[in-house]
C-alpha cells in the first residue's frame, strides 16, 4: 500500500463556554510560543516591561555666599537677641483665643515676655532716636554760645599732642569700623536686589517642577496601564497567528522523529530507482551479448559442417584424425543469471508503490497543519480576544481608582499661581527699584560722613604745624577739622532718621528669621503646621479617604528621601492594588478548563504492513542473486579459442596433395580465425560491459539489504514515537503556554505593583521645591535684608563715638581765634610723623 496516513484533524473536546474556549486557544497558542524558532514564537514572557523614567526637572535655588560672611555675625546676635525656643505653645494658644486676645493679658504678658529681647533692642533704638537729635540739637547751640568746645581758643599744655594722636587714631579706627559697615551695606543691599530679580525667575523654575511633577504622575500612572495593554496585544497577536505559531511548533516537535524515518525511505526509493536502472542496463547488455553469441554461433556451426564435409572427402589425407576437434567447435549459449526475474518482479512491485509520491504527502500533511489550526480555531480566537478585553478592563481600573483628578486640579492651582507671578513680577521689580534707590542713598549717605571723616583725617594731619600759633594753622589743616565738623554734624542730622529704618528692618527681619525661617529650617514649623485644628481643612488623610491622618512633616521627610506617592500618602489604604493586578483567579480557572481541555492529534502510519512486505521480499531478492553463475559462463565464452582449431586445419591443409581440398581446408581455417575475431573484438567487451553491470548490481544489492533494515527500524522507531508520545507531547507543550501565557500577566503584575508602589510619583522635587522657597526667602532674602540692617546698625552706633572723636579731633585742626600764650622753655612740642608739602 505504500506510505499512508489516516487523520482526522484537529478535535475539540469538552465544552464550559467562552471562557473554556479562550483557555483552549490560549493552550493551542502555548504550543507555539514554547519550542520552535526564537525570533517568532519563543515565550518572552520573563521579559519585563522597561523601568520608568523619571522627569527631568530644572535646577533650584541654591544658598547666596554673596552675604554669607554676615549670616554667622547677624544670626549670632539675633541668637543673643532671642535666646528662647520657638513658642509652639504660645502660637497655638493665641491661634485659639484669636478672638479673645486683647481680654487675654496673661497670653499678652507671655508674648511681650517672649518677645523683651527685641523690645529692649527696640528701646534702645528709640532711645536713639528720640537722643540723637535732641543731643545735636544741644550740642549746636551751646557751641553757637561758645560752649562745648564753641570758643575757638585751645589751651597750649604738654600733654597737647599726645592727646591729638590718641584722638587721632581713634577716630581713625571709628572711621574705618563705619566704612567696613558700609561696604557690607552696598554688599547687601546689592544682594536683596539681585535677589528679588532672581526671585520670580527661581520661583517659576520651583514652580515649574512641581508642575512638571504633577504633570508626570497621571503620565507614569498611564504608562503603567498602556504596558498591561501591550501584554495583551502581545498575546492577542499570538492569537491571530495562532494557526502558523502552533502549526509549526507541532511540525518541530515531531520531525525530530519523523524526518530521519523520511529521509531513509527517501534514500532508498532513490536506491530502487538506481537499481532499476541498472537492472535495465543489465537485461539490455544481456539480450545484446545474447545476440552477438547467436549470431558467433550460426557461423561457428556452418563453417563446422562445411569442414566436417570436407574431412569426410575420401580424397583427403589424414583427416579422419581431425573430426575430434570438430566437437570443440561451439559456443556456450545458456547466458542467464538465476534469481534475476524474481529480483526484477520484486524491484518493479516497490517502484510501483512510488515511496515519492507518498513521502510528498506524509509532507504535505504535516505542512497543511497550520491551515488546518487556522480554520479550526476561529470561532475560540473571537471568544479569547473576549476574555483578554476583560482582562484589560479589569487592569485598567487602577488609572479610575488612583485619585489622580486631584493632582489635576493642583497642577491647574499652580500654573494659576505661575500666571499671577508673572501679573505681580513688574509690580515687585518697580518696588524694588524704589527701595534699591532708597538703600543706595542711605549708602551714599552713610558714605558721605566716612569721607568727611577720611578728608578730616588726612587733610589735618597734612596741613598741620606743630609749632605754629593755633590761630595761624594752614588753610589745609583748616578744612580737614571743617570736614570733621561736617562728619559731626550728618551724624547728627541724619544717624536718628537711619535708626528708625534700622529699628523697622530689625523688628521685621529678625522675628521672620527667628519665628520663620529658623523653625522652617529645623523642621519645628512644619511641626506646628502639622497641629490638628491650627489650620482648617488641612487633614489630609481623611480628605484622601484614608484610615489615618498624615502629617505635614512625614511627607516632608518621605520626599527628601524621594519616596514614592504610594507610601508617602499611604496609597495602599485606599487601593486595593494587589487585587487589581491579582492573576491567581486566572490561573486557578485556566488549569481548571486545561484539565477539561483535550486536544487530539490523530496517528500517521508511516509504512503499511503490505510495504513492509514488500520490501522485506526486495531485501530477500537481492539477497539470493546468484550473479557467480553469470560470471562461470561469461569465463566460459572469454574462453573459447578457434585459432587452435584453425592452425590445425592450415597443418592438414599442407599434407593434403588436391589442391581442391587443400583449399578448401584453408579457407576454412581462415573463417574460424575470422569468427575468432569477432569473438574478441565484440563478445568479449560486451561481457565487459555485461561484468560492469553485474558488479553494479551485487555492490547495490549488498547495499539494500542494510538500506531497508535501516529504513523499516527508523520507520519503527518514528512510528511507536508517533503512537505513544503525541499525545504527551500536545499536554507538555499545553503546559508549558500555559505557564508562558501566565507569565506574561504574572511578570506584568510584579512589574506594576513593583513600579506604582516604588517609581510612581517618587516626590523629591516636592521637597527640593520647599526647600528652595526657603533658600529664596531666608537665605536670600531675609538673609540680605538682615544683613542690611545690621550693617546699618552698625554704623549708626559708631556713629557716635564718631561725633565725639571727630568734635574733639577737629579743634586741634581748625584754625583758632585766640591763642594761648607759652614758654618754649617749659613746654617742649613734639613734632608728629606728617606728610610734608613743598611749595615752588
Amino acid at each position: 500500500m505504500g506510505l499512508c496516513e489516516s487523520v482526522s484533524g484537529l478535535r475539540w473536546q469538552g465544552s464550559a463556554g467562552a471562557f473554556r474556549v479562550g483557555v483552549g486557544v490560549l493552550l493551542l497558542l502555548g504550543l507555539s510560543l514554547a519550542q520552535s524558532v526564537p525570533s517568532q514564537t519563543a515565550c518572552l514572557a520573563a521579559a519585563a516591561p522597561q523601568n520608568l523614567s523619571q522627569p527631568k526637572y530644572q535646577s533650584t535655588a541654591e544658598e547666596d555666599t554673596s552675604v554669607g560672611f554676615m549670616a554667622a555675625l547677624v544670626q549670632s546676635f539675633l541668637y543673643s537677641v532671642q535666646p528662647n525656643p520657638f513658642p509652639k505653645d504660645l502660637i497655638l494658644e493665641i491661634v485659639r483665643e484669636i478672638d479673645q486676645m486683647q481680654s487675654n493679658q496673661d497670653i499678652i504678658k507671655e508674648a511681650l515676655w517672649y518677645q523683651v529681647g527685641f523690645l529692649v533692642c527696640a528701646a534702645i533704638g528709640v532711645l536713639y532716636i528720640v537722643l540723637m537729635p535732641i543731643v545735636g540739637f544741644f550740642l549746636a547751640c551751646c557751641r553757637c554760645c561758645g560752649n562745648c568746645g564753641g570758643k575757638m581758643y585751645q589751651k597750649q599744655t604738654s600733654s597737647i599732642h599726645c592727646r591729638r594722636r590718641t584722638l587721632y587714631w581713634s577716630a581713625f579706627v571709628t572711621t574705618v569700623i563705619i566704612l567696613a559697615g558700609n561696604i557690607c551695606m552696598f554688599r547687601s543691599n546689592e544682594a536683596f536686589n539681585v535677589n528679588v530679580d532672581q526671585g520670580p525667575v527661581e520661583l517659576n523654575r520651583t514652580i515649574g517642577n512641581i508642575h512638571t511633577f504633577l504633570t508626570a504622575v497621571p503620565q507614569q500612572v498611564d504608562y503603567v496601564v498602556n504596558e498591561s495593554y501591550k501584554t495583551v496585544q502581545e498575546v492577542t497577536r499570538n492569537l491571530d497567528a495562532i494557526g502558523p505559531q502552533l502549526g509549526t511548533e507541532i511540525q518541530e516537535r515531531f520531525r525530530g522523529t519523523l524526518n530521519p524515518a523520511l529521509r531513509s525511505v527517501s534514500l532508498l526509493d532513490q536506491e530502487i530507482v538506481n537499481t532499476n536502472v541498472t537492472l535495465n542496463k543489465l537485461n539490455s547488455s544481456l539480450a545484446e551479448l545474447q545476440s552477438s553469441v547467436d549470431r558467433l554461433q550460426d557461423n561457428v556451426t556452418a563453417v563446422k559442417n562445411h569442414i566436417n564435409q570436407t574431412l569426410s572427402k575420401p580424397n583427403c589425407t589424414g583427416c579422419t584424425n581431425l573430426k575430434p576437434e570438430l566437437q570443440k567447435l561451439t559456443l556456450d549459449t545458456s547466458i542467464t543469471i538465476p534469481g534475476l526475474n524474481e529480483f526484477q518482479f520484486a524491484v518493479d512491485s516497490v517502484i510501483e508503490t512510488n515511496l515519492k509520491s507518498q513521502i510528498k504527502e506524509v509532507e504535505d500533511f504535516f505542512d497543511s497543519i497550520p491551515q488546518r489550526v487556522t480554520n479550526n480555531t476561529k470561532d475560540v480566537v473571537q471568544s479569547s480576544k473576549q476574555l483578554l478585553g476583560d482582562i484589560k478592563t479589569q487592569i485598567s481600573q487602577v488609572t479610575s481608582d488612583i485619585p489622580l483628578s486631584g493632582l489635576t486640579n493642583l497642577s491647574g492651582t499652580v500654573d494659576q499661581a505661575q500666571r499671577e507671578i508673572g501679573k505681580v513680577t513688574p509690580e515687585v521689580e518697580r518696588a524694588e527699584h524704589i527701595r534699591w534707590g532708597v538703600c543706595v542713598v542711605l549708602c551714599c549717605v552713610v558714605l558721605l560722613v566716612v569721607v568727611c571723616n577720611i578728608l578730616g583725617l588726612v587733610l589735618g594731619p597734612v596741613g598741620l604745624s606743630p609749632k605754629a600759633d593755633p590761630t595761624k594753622r594752614s588753610c589745609t589743616a583748616d578744612c580737614g577739622g571743617t570736614f570733621l565738623m561736617m562728619g559731626a554734624g550728618f551724624s547728627f542730622l541724619f544717624s536718628w532718621l537711619f535708626m528708625i529704618v534700622v529699628l523697622l528692618l530689625f523688628l521685621l527681619g529678625g522675628n521672620v528669621y527667628t519665628l520663620l525661617c529658623q523653625p522652617w529650617n529645623n523642621g519645628q514649623l512644619l511641626n506646628l503646621i502639622d497641629t490638628p485644628g491650627l489650620i482648617p481643612g488641612l487633614e489630609i488623610g481623611p480628605a484622601l479617604g484614608l484610615k489615618t491622618n498624615i502629617n505635614i512633616s512625614d511627607i516632608y521627610r518621605d520626599c527628601e528621601e524621594n519616596q514614592p506617592l504610594w507610601t508617602t500618602l499611604h496609597m495602599y489604604e485606599l487601593i486595593n492594588l494587589e487585587g487589581l493586578l491579582n492573576v491567581s483567579e486566572y490561573t486557578e480557572l485556566i488549569q481548571q478548563y486545561f484539565e477539561n481541555t483535550d486536544i487530539t492529534l490523530s496517528t500517521v502510519t508511516l509504512l503499511s504492513p503490505e510495504v513492509k512486505n514488500q520490501l522485506s521480499s526486495f531485501s530477500t531478492k537481492a539477497k539470493d542473486l546468484d550473479s557467480a553463475a553469470i560470471t562461470q559462463q561469461m569465463n566460459n565464452i572469454s574462453q573459447i579459442n578457434l585459432n587452435t582449431t584453425a592452425d590445425k586445419l592450415d597443418e592438414l591443409a599442407a599434407l593434403q596433395t588436391i589442391n581442391n581440398i587443400q583449399k578448401e581446408l584453408q579457407n576454412e581455417a581462415r573463417d574460424l580465425r575470422q569468427i575468432q575475431i569477432d569473438i574478441e573484438t565484440t563478445i568479449i567487451p560486451q561481457l565487459e560491459n555485461l561484468n560492469s553491470n553485474i558488479e553494479s548490481l551485487r555492490s547495490i544489492a549488498e547495499k539494500i539489504n542494510r538500506t531497508v533494515g535501516e529504513v523499516l527500524s527508523n520507520v519503527e522507531a518514528a512510528q511507536d514515537f508517533l503512537n505513544t508520545n503525541t499525545t504527551q507531547i500536545v499536554k507538555t507543550e499545553s503546559r508549558k503556554f500555559l505557564d508562558c501565557q501566565l507569565g506574561y500577566f504574572t511578570v506584568y503584575a510584579d512589574w506594576a505593583n513593583l513600579t506604582i508602589t516604588q517609581q510612581v510619583g517618587r516626590c523629591g522635587p516636592v521637597a527640593e521645591a520647599v526647600d528652595s522657597v526657603e533658600i529664596l526667602l531666608c537665605a536670600h532674602l531675609v538673609e540680605s535684608l538682615n544683613a542690611f540692617w545690621f550693617s546699618l546698625g552698625w554704623c549708626m552706633i559708631f556713629f557716635i563715638p564718631s561725633i565725639i572723636f571727630s568734635v574733639k579731633l577737629a579743634k586741634y585742626y581748625r584754625r583758632m581765634k585766640y591763642s594761648d600764650v607759652y614758654d618754649n622753655n617749659h613746654i617742649t612740642m613734639n613734632q608728629i610723623p606728617r606728610a610734608q608739602m613743598k611749595f615752588t
